[in-house]
């Protein structure tokens, strides 16, 4: 195989000293490397070389399976070669046999885990040896396992590969921590006890007690007791030297001759009964058996005790003060205590063993909660008697989870939801709303309400769902409230209203002409004039909800075609003369009776209107104007009374030259009046009435029906409404239909939709709620009602199956007969059983018949109506078994008999005289003398009669503010909205009363005639919510031409009090302003000229009538109208640029002079505006000039000027308006709205039409919909049930009730109320409990010292709960309380005691419980549990008994929540010359043990301050030191701040194997080195820091130096061990040899 070393496999470690041997070492190596790869033999330049085993492959899983891996011949040098250059016997195998492993070997091979070893400190496994160290907290340490793959079966090994096919190797190893030793900690000794003894040498101790015991291995704890001897003086007589002790009882034994004796008396007892037995009348025989049924109850015959009374015995002897024992006859003692007695042979109880484990309690799959509970019982064989072993727990319970195949999922809850509500606006309208007294027609946001109620989720809820709509009355059935987990759906919701949008018409349009009332059918010569106006806002329901829109009046002579009149063409004279009479031939177009134009053929029936004669003036000519056009008619119709007229005039222009030219017309030529609308004033419109209610349309078919049912989003069906249509005659009333046209006449039937009728859905009934058992004090059951509700899920609509009237039912309460409960019954105490005479007969003083003994008695279970239980029944619920055995003892002839005391006599009032009870002696005892000592046998005993005397007075706080109690409790089944109801009003307010006897103990409140309340009546204040006033008028526009705004305001009436709605937000004078945009039209109100006057020429020419002159003109403002302007107006409402001239200067022409018409207007200047373009007007010639004079120029221009004649128009956008509600609306849904406005270039507004002429773009959406947010007011639950009371008892008791939110308040709604809880206090009741008397005195009858008992009593205490003073009542009292003191069941009024013997050496009783301590290090996170101790200490009398005293004693017990304490060491110095130090615990306690190792100095005390820090002494010049291997480390004042620990630089000799070299720190230095374990050589202490705690210089200079030699070395080894270069030849990644590396550990000090 070659060389089979390599280089990687020991890494070199160089050492301070010896680096020349090293080096030399090194060469030599590779001179050796060189020559061995060198050899003549060429075979051993090659090597085999393998790579890793594949995969296990087979066909079968197991053992059967084989892997493989490469093998291949390599040189020294790296690379591969043939086969053949290597030697084949040496050839490594490349296949082997291997563990196929598949799938189902994963149950058949697991891992192994064997247990965690000892925790091995880290220290130990990497220096190979423990180290002294100072442990804080916890040193770390490792602890390791064995893991192996085992097969399952028999836990044989099998590879590892196997189990880590399935799964990874667990860790072999894991940290853990090794506790420090904790040393014992105890207290400080108690004060000196007096002397043991009034004369001669006695002792006075003293002790201490365990506060925290030794643990891991810590320092045992020290003597517990210090001793001083003492002596008073010379005793002046003998000392008392003898003692009688009473030994213990030994065990109760049976006479060895009982079971014999038994026998006999039973045998003679059968033959007895034998010889007795005879007929007996039946009378006779059902007495005896009546007899022996009671005797059977009273016997102790129950299969349950075992109860076997026998003798118990001890040993009564003589003590020395020395502890010796000495004869009887030297104690000298009246009265021999009792050395035998009755007892009862103690047997433990005996129970059966575990049932089967009973059914799981979880019956069903349930992924939140999986596991349910499972128990098993045993049974009582036997109870235990006397001091036997108690009974075990009977009943054992376990997790389980449910097994088997098929197992359901467990019942699910979900909430479900009744259908809403309808929507209600009232509930949003605030107090001072007005719309509170008439809620029809309120539309907009509202709030709806639904119930929640919970369910068992059996059922999908599409399948749910689908069955409400297929009208399946099976819902599902309502569960309590409590059963539902996660959040409640919501209970209301806001909805909305759609508020009916109102009909909105145009004025009327003009009357049209006669027509025809159908132009298709002329037959009738009845016509119609007709007038029409058109919706501008369609209402909610479509047009058919708008007033009429056509109206009418009959005429004469109707046409439905008629010709229409364009414009007349230029007056052409006759004759073609160049002027005088001519005509206008009018451009005509034919039009139907909308005024729309239609083919010229339709009006050929109708003749064309002729030309229009006219005149051209000639040059001497008058000359007149053109007509104005026709004014608007002065009256609408006509009757008798009234005509309507139309005017238009015309103006001279120039009068005519004398005599030659034609005259110009008078004044009254100049104007015509013509009649107008002639028609009568009878106006006549179709009025309709309502719709009726949507009925079946009977000649709608099935199919069309059936169809629609069907579908499930459309209709059920389709019906048909009808209306009442009349005709009207305005200001009249009904006329009859053919008054009115028949064309307009409007529907009176039409489609609509069937509503789908809807059934009332509720819920089947809930279960019957269950009946609560209770009793009252005389134990008789309390009828009692139970009861049970359904919900309506959906209300009936359209006509569907109304709800059932019951929605609750309740019934009585089917109970048991007797109160649920069971109790113990005792029997009569059996005969007092004595210690049999043949084992007591050698007693001094014992008698045969009389005497201490013991008694028995039977006890059984019962229910409370007494009739027979099971006693298991009892151990579970019934109180502490009574006992069954007691002491009795049997009188003696001598003892005095006496009667049992009688009942004391009746008081006659309470506080008044005295009762007595009385007893008498019994037989014989009536004669002896000592029976009648009074004062030894009382026969009589009086006590004042009580006096008791109650006083109540108040207690605690007055509770909150409680309303009388309403329906506003929450419901168990279903949760809905409550509503408004009233939180407010007079309520009241309760303190709780307490009621004390005359000895100042609190009693329950009934002895003082209270309740337990005072009752105060209180206000809970109406919330008030903000009042503003009404909305006032809509100001006017702010502009009358374009787009302004218009406001109203509200003013602050009153402020919100008491929670109430708040206000808006108010501007500094209080108001709340609406603003919206207003549009007015710039044509609403126009200038209206009249004609210009006569001339008025100022230079007159009389002959001419000619020249220079002046006319005026009345120029008013007018409001514009459909029909023209009708009214006259301020002036200021006009645009006054746009006024026209009142009067104008012009020259009159003269005759034969040119006339032109007026002016007509400017055209406009075309855009953009520059003065390089013009604007015109233009007059055409009236009349001709004589050839000798020229017409002006007909045409008149001016440049376009920006703002002056030309003008750009653009859109102007206004703000949004504010959301605009319905009248009717609270909130909800709204509109906003904005406005466009043309504007001119110059910034006036102007009337739309200017842009619209333009086709500016309209970008802008105007209208937005909005939503104003709705003022909800908070919706709370009803109150909860009151809880139960904080406290059992006492006077802090209180009750709590709660509300919650179920709708939050929103927007300006009333806000929540801060108050969502309630208490009052609950009645006071006293707080009863049983507490032990102290022990007694150890009673060791009338012997000195010994075994005895002691006793305490069991009493009964009340209190008020809140302090610690309690005082003593009758137990009577407490009867109802379990019978235990603090939670301890086992009571225990007795218990065996040692009254030590004069001189004796004993232990003291068992300290109390010390704290609870936790053992840790203080601020570490390490934690080792708690633990709390006690401990005996030793008092020794005598010190001739020192050496027989016992040894002390303490135990400990684990605890929760313990302290954790420091300890550190505390000094003071109590004059100059003396020193104290001692250890202080955290907390102020001052002990011995647990502060940390200090080395105390030879003489601590010259030193100032003290030396306290660790490993420091007060040295030689009163200086705090360090000892040896520490540094001293000083504070900026120059005392001793540390002690730093130094590092040591071994140096090791020749026979130094380790490896490494670790710094380490000095534990003792001054001891010699070969006293350490482990280390050989010197071993040298350098000081690398200096006295300012910093690195000396030399310490630098070292570590260069080592540096530079590591340089040096690494370099002769690569120079040494360099191979030659080879040809250039692929390297191999495998190569055999790797080149030699060496490791440097990084120490400073190489």
């Amino acid at each position: 195989m070659g060389l089979g070393w390599r280089g990687a496999a020991g890494t070199l470690r160089i050492r301070t000293e010896g680096s020349w041997h090293l080096l030399v070492t090194l060469l030599l190596l590779c001179g050796f490397w060189k020559a061995h790869t060198q050899t003549d033999d060429g075979k051993s330049m090659y090597f085999w070389e393998t790579g890793p085993w594949g995969r296990c492959m087979g066909s079968d899983c197991g053992p059967g399976g084989s892997q493989s891996r490469a093998v291949w011949c390599a040189h020294v040098d790296g690379w591969t070669t043939l086969h053949t250059n290597c030697d084949q016997n040496l050839r490594p195998s490349n296949q082997r046999n291997c563990f196929r492993v598949c799938d189902w070997h994963k149950d058949l091979y697991d891992w192994k885990l064997g247990a965690w070893n000892e925790c091995v400190p880290i220290s130990a496994r990497t220096f190979g040896a423990l180290r002294p160290f100072i442990c804080s907290g916890g040193e770390e340490g490792l602890q390791t396992r064995e893991v192996g793959c085992v097969l399952n079966s028999d836990e044989s090994p099998a590879e590892d590969a196997i189990c880590e096919y399935f799964e990874p190797k667990p860790r072999l190893e894991q940290a853990c921590l090794i506790p420090c030793p904790q040393d014992c900690v105890v207290s400080e000794y108690s004060p000196w006890t007096s002397c043991s003894k009034t004369c001669g040498t006695g002792l006075r101790n003293r002790v201490r007690s365990v506060l925290v015991p030794p643990l891991f291995g810590g320092v045992v704890c020290p003597n517990l007791t210090e001793f001083q001897s003492c002596k008073l003086g010379p005793c002046s007589g003998p000392e008392g030297l003898y003692s009688l002790r009473v030994g213990p009882w030994d065990a109760c034994v049976l006479p060895q001759t009982r079971t014999e004796r038994q026998v006999k008396r039973r045998r003679g007892k059968g033959q007895g009964l034998r010889e007795r037995t005879g007929v007996k009348d039946p009378e006779t025989r059902e007495l005896i058996q009546k007899k022996r049924t009671r005797n059977r109850l009273n016997r102790q015959e129950s299969p349950f005790w075992d109860i076997q009374v026998g003798y118990q015995t001890r040993e009564v002897v003589c003590i020395h003060r020395n502890g010796s024992t000495v004869g009887r006859h030297l104690c000298t003692q009246r009265d021999i205590p009792l050395t035998i007695q009755s007892c009862v042979l103690s047997k433990d109880c005996q129970v059966t063993d575990w049932t089967e484990w009973g059914p799981c309690s979880k019956t069903c799959l349930d992924p939140e909660s999986p596991r349910g509970n499972r128990t098993r019982f045993r049974q009582v064989l036997q109870f235990s008697v006397g001091e036997g072993a108690e009974c075990p727990l009977l009943e054992e319970t376990e997790w389980c989870e449910p097994q088997g195949e098929g197992v359901l999922p467990c019942s699910s809850y979900t909430w479900r939801t009744t259908e809403w509500s309808d929507c209600r606006v009232d509930a949003l309208l605030s107090q001072q709303d007005r719309r509170r007294g008439n809620l029809t027609g309120l539309c907009g946001g509202g709030l709806q309400t639904r119930e929640v109620y919970c369910v068992e989720a059996n059922a999908e809820l599409l399948k749910y769902l689908k069955d409400l709509r297929e009208r399946d009355k099976n819902a599902s059935r309502p569960v309590e409230n409590k059963f539902c987990k996660g959040s409640i759906p919501n209970r209301s919701q806001l909805c909305q209203i759609p508020c009916p949008t109102d009909c909105e018409v145009s004025p009327w349009g003009a009357w049209g002409p006669c027509t025809f009332e159908n132009c298709d059918d002329q037959a009738s010569k009845k016509g119609f004039k007709l007038r029409k106006r058109r919706i501008t806002n369609e209402p909610t329901g479509g047009p058919e909800n708008c007033p009429h829109l056509v109206e009418a009046v009959p005429c004469d002579e109707p046409s439905c075609y008629n010709w229409q009149l364009v414009s007349l063409d230029q007056c052409i004279p006759d004759d073609q003369k160049p002027c005088g009479p001519g005509s206008q031939l009018p451009q005509i177009q034919c039009v139907n009776s909308n005024g729309e134009e239609v083919d010229r053929n339709l009006c050929s029936s109708t003749p064309v209107p002729d030309p229009v004669p006219c005149e051209v003036p000639c040059s001497r000519d008058c000359v007149l104007s053109d007509w104005t056009p026709w004014s608007t008619c002065s009256q609408t119709c006509s009757s008798k009374t009234i005509e309507g007229k139309q005017l238009r005039t015309r103006s001279i222009l120039a009068y005519n030259a004398g005599e030659g030219g034609a005259l110009c017309p008078n004044s009254s030529a100049l104007q015509e009046v013509r009649n107008c609308n002639e028609h009568a004033c009878t106006v006549y419109h179709w009025q309709t009435g309502p719709w009726g209610p949507c009925s079946d349309d009977p000649s709608a078919s099935s199919l069309n029906i059936s169809t629609v049912v069907r579908s499930r989003q459309g209709p059920c069906s389709m019906g048909m409404q009808t209306r009442k249509v009349i005709c009207v005659r305005v200001n009249v009333g009904q006329v009859p239909p053919k008054k009115c046209p028949d064309g307009p006449r409007p529907n009176t039937v039409r489609p609509c939709q069937l509503p789908c009728k809807k059934d009332c859905i509720v819920t089947p009934f809930s279960d019957w709620a269950p009946c609560p058992v209770s009793c009252d004090a005389a134990g008789n059951v309390v009828q009692r009602k139970q009861s049970r509700k359904r919900l309506v899920i959906q209300q009936p609509s359209n006509g569907g199956q109304e709800c059932p009237e019951v929605l609750e039912e309740d019934q009585e309460c089917e109970l048991p007969k007797v109160c649920p409960g069971f109790r113990w019954k005792t029997h009569k105490w059996r005969k007092c059983q004595l210690v049999p005479w043949f084992i007591r007969q050698n007693n001094v003083g014992a008698q045969e018949t009389c005497g201490p003994g013991l008694q028995t008695r039977a006890v059984s279970c019962r229910q409370l109506d007494g009739t027979q239980a099971d006693i298991s029944e009892c151990l579970k619920f019934a109180r502490a078994m009574p006992a069954i055995t007691q002491r009795c003892q049997l009188p003696c002839q001598d003892d005095c008999q006496l009667t049992n005391w009688t009942k004391f006599s009746s008081c006659t009032a309470d506080c008044v005289g005295v009762r007595t009870r009385k007893r008498a002696l019994i037989g014989r005892s009536k004669k002896k003398d000592k029976c009648k000592n009074t004062q030894m046998y009382p026969l009589s005993e009086t006590q004042y009669c009580p006096c008791d005397k109650y006083n109540a007075q108040p207690v605690g706080n007055w509770s909150d503010c409680i309303l009388p109690e309403g329906a506003r409790v929450e419901s168990v089944l279903g949760l809905k909205v409550q509503g408004d109801i009233k939180e407010c009003g007079q309520g009241y307010r309760y303190q709780a009363m307490v009621c004390y006897d005359q000895d100042n103990r609190l009693v329950e409140t009934q002895r003082c005639n209270s309740h337990g309340y005072i009752e105060e009546a209180c206000i809970i204040p109406c919330p008030s919510d903000c009042k503003l006033s009404e909305w006032s008028n809509w100001s006017r526009c702010s502009k009358s031409c374009g787009s302004g705004v218009k406001v109203r305001s509200k003013w602050l009436r009153e402020k919100p009090y008491n929670g109430g709605r708040p206000c808006p937000k108010l501007d500094h004078i209080n108001q709340v302003y609406e603003v919206v945009p207003c549009q007015s039209d710039c044509n609403q109100y126009v200038w209206v000229a009249e004609p210009w006057s006569v001339w008025k020429v100022s230079n007159v020419d009389l002959k001419e009538n000619c020249g220079e002159g002046v006319q005026t003109r009345k120029v008013r403002c007018m409001l514009n109208t459909i029909d023209g302007p009708t009214e006259p107006v301020e002036d200021y409402l006009c645009d006054p640029e746009e006024m026209p001239l009142g009067a104008r200067e012009s020259r009159l022409p003269c005759p034969e002079d040119c006339v032109l018409n007026d002016w007509g207007p400017w055209s406009r200047c075309s855009l953009p505006c520059t003065r390089t373009k013009n604007r015109e007007r233009v007059a055409y010639v009236l009349r001709s000039p004589t050839i000798e004079r020229l017409c002006p120029d007909t045409i008149d221009k001016e440049p376009c000027s920006l703002n002056l004649n030309c003008f750009n128009y653009f859109y102007n956008i206004t703000d949004w308006s504010t959301c605009q509600l319905s009248p009717n609306a609270v909130c909800g849904s709204g509109i906003k709205t904005r406005m466009l406005d043309c504007v001119r270039s110059d910034g006036k507004s102007v009337d739309i039409k200017f842009c619209e002429e333009l086709n500016l773009e309209k970008k802008w959406q105007m209208n937005l919909s909005c939503v104003v947010e709705c003022p909800v007011n908070c919706q709370l639950s009803g109150w909860s049930a009151w809880s139960e009371c904080s406290k059992t008892c006492g006077l802090e008791g209180k009750m709590w009730r709660q509300r919650a939110v179920v709708q939050a308040s929103q927007g300006d709604g009333r806000p929540c109320p801060s108050q969502m809880e309630q208490w009052k206090p609950c009645p006071v009741r006293p707080c009863y409990r049983w507490q032990y008397s102290p022990w007694s005195e150890c009673r060791v009858e009338s012997a000195v010292c010994g075994h005895g008992t002691r006793y305490r009593n069991l009493s009964c205490f009340v209190s008020d709960g809140t302090s610690e003073d309690e005082s003593l009542v009758d137990e009577e009292l407490c009867s109802s309380l379990e019978l235990a003191v603090d939670g301890d069941k086992q009571i225990m009024l007795k218990e065996a005691c040692t009254l030590p013997c004069p001189g004796e050496c004993y232990l003291m009783e068992w300290s109390d419980w010390g704290s609870c301590v936790s053992i840790c290090v203080k601020g570490a996170v390490a934690d080792f549990g708690s633990v709390q101790v006690r401990s005996r200490a030793v008092v020794a009398q005598e010190p001739e008994n020192l050496l027989l005293c016992p040894d002390q004693a303490w135990e400990s017990k684990p605890c929760t929540g313990g302290e954790c304490y420091e300890y550190k060491w505390v000094s003071s110095s109590v004059n100059t010359s003396r020193l104290l130090v001692w250890c202080q615990r955290s907390d102020g306690l001052n002990v011995t043990g647990g502060c940390p190792p200090m080395n105390p100095p030879v003489d601590n005390s010259s030193c100032d301050p003290p030396c306290l820090m660790p490993k420091s002494f007060c040295g030689e010049a009163s200086i705090c030191t360090c000892e040896e291997g520490f540094t001293e480390v000083l504070s900026p004042t120059g005392l001793l701040d540390q002690c730093a620990p130094i590092p040591i630089l071994e140096i090791p000799t020749a026979g130094d194997k380790r490896g490494d070299v670790k710094t380490s720190r000095a534990i003792n230095p001054t001891l010699p080195s070969t006293i350490l374990p482990g280390r050989t050589g010197r071993t040298w202490y350098l000081q690398p820091y200096g006295p300012d705690g910093k690195l000396k210089m030399w310490v630098y200079g070292v570590a260069a130096g080592a540096f530079v030699l590591l340089i040096f070395i690494v370099s002769m080894i690569y120079l040494a061990c360099k191979k030659p270069k080879r040809p250039q030849r692929q390297r191999q990644q495998n190569n055999r040899l790797k080149p030699l590396t060496l490791a440097y550990d990084g120490d400073t000090d190489m």
